[in-house]
């Protein structure tokens, strides 16, 4: 039998503003779409694009793929490749986690010291 992979926690979530810092994509930034906690990975807008072929179908009402066609989309990034945008400086930063009042951890920026929502 098989062990499943362990789920880590990590630091990017989606809706986060990230940037690439290494890779073909590098120096582009775009919001996180989804994230894969057990591959490490994410999906990040208009970046890693990768052209996909589409074939030919009949039984689709869809008109595009009764005929075929050739797509852009968004291919996962590794999560290591990603640095989140900090909100205030606009720059990448290192994400921490430290606990509030009421005991719950929080996102906090290092360049800054800032909370990220």
């Amino acid at each position: 039998m098989k062990a499943q992979p362990k789920k880590i926690k990590l630091r990017i979530k989606v809706g986060d503003e990230v940037t690439v810092i290494a890779g073909d994509s590098k120096g582009k930034t775009g919001t996180v779409l989804s994230v894969d906690a057990v591959k490490n990975r994410a999906i990040v807008k208009d970046v890693n694009l990768v052209t996909k072929h589409i074939k030919p179908t009949a039984a689709t009402a869809n008109a595009a793929a009764q005929q075929g066609d050739i797509v852009k989309k968004e291919a996962s990034i590794h999560i290591s490749n990603l640095a989140l945008i900090d909100p205030k400086s606009g720059k990448a930063t290192r994400v921490g986690r430290k606990l509030d009042e009421k005991g719950k951890l929080q996102r906090f920026s290092k360049k800054t010291g800032d909370i990220i929502k």
